[in-house]
């Protein structure tokens, strides 16, 4: 699918930067992915992107990774874990990982979002048969709304939902190897490291390209007129409206980067 056809099926909020796991802080005070960093995020009207697991009982929690540890302190893998054993686990807020009901209930499609769909062990079917099926109960406009994945098994069984889906892809070696599913998707989201390729700094004249994860003013300087947006954090949010916009308006004098 060519840039255009893409961006005639997005919510024009995605081109303002995307709020990676919510709008987070380093320091825990409002953790990724919870509900603290979605209302900020909202309340500053901008896109999130957020992550969703398959629990043991085949429910769909947000949370990034599968290891429990590193956001919790406690031990645990999150797909052998019901959502009852999650009510002991606390981010460092003392929020417990939220359910991706109750995330799309509460943004209800005031800002967009953008779905990880995060693969364990090749559940790829079963995690994907489950947000489809949250999604028909919830979305009421597919231009609110991205599929992601590094796996494009996950994604394939959503294209009947009429949702851009986008196949991530990692600067590292073991996750390149996934790019050359790209025509299966309708979009890329591109590791920000590939773009020091000339290859891949030609490849946004013609597809719609998300570059990820960008974190500070210096990354987001240099790799804006390679991209049509990005997802960032810790970089203040007007810095990075600002930057986008003003690439917009050079593309719009015909000129595909800056001199």
């Amino acid at each position: 699918m060519n840039k255009q056809q893409v961006l005639d099926r997005l919510n024009p909020l995605f081109l303002q930067g995307i709020a990676h796991r919510g709008l987070h802080d380093k320091e825990g005070k409002i953790p990724e992915n919870s509900i603290a960093a979605f209302r900020l995020a909202m309340e500053n009207n901008l896109p999130i992107e957020l992550d969703v697991h398959l629990t043991l009982d085949k429910k769909l929690v947000v949370f990034h990774d599968s290891d429990m540890k590193r956001m919790t302190g406690m031990n645990g893998i999150i797909e052998n874990l019901t959502v009852e054993d999650l009510k002991s686990f606390h981010l460092p807020n003392g929020e417990t990982p939220p359910l991706f009901e109750t995330v799309l209930e509460m943004i209800d499609e005031k800002v967009p979002l953008v779905i990880e769909l995060k693969v364990y062990k090749r559940n790829y079917r079963k995690l994907a048969k489950a947000v489809m099926e949250m999604l028909n109960k919830h979305v009421k406009d597919p231009k609110n709304y991205m599929l992601i994945s590094f796996d494009p098994r996950s994604l394939w069984p959503l294209k009947k939902l009429g949702i851009i889906r986008s196949l991530l892809v990692s600067y590292l070696k073991e996750n390149r190897y996934v790019y050359r599913y790209r025509h299966t998707v309708e979009s890329v989201d591109l590791d920000y490291n590939f773009f020091q390729r000339e290859k891949y700094q030609r490849y946004v004249r013609k597809h719609f390209v998300n570059a990820w994860t960008v974190e500070d003013k210096e990354t987001l300087t240099w790799i804006h007129p390679y991209v049509d947006t990005v997802t960032f954090q810790y970089i203040d949010k007007e810095t990075v409206k600002e930057v986008l916009n003003f690439s917009k308006v050079i593309r719009g004098r015909g000129r595909e980067y800056y001199e």
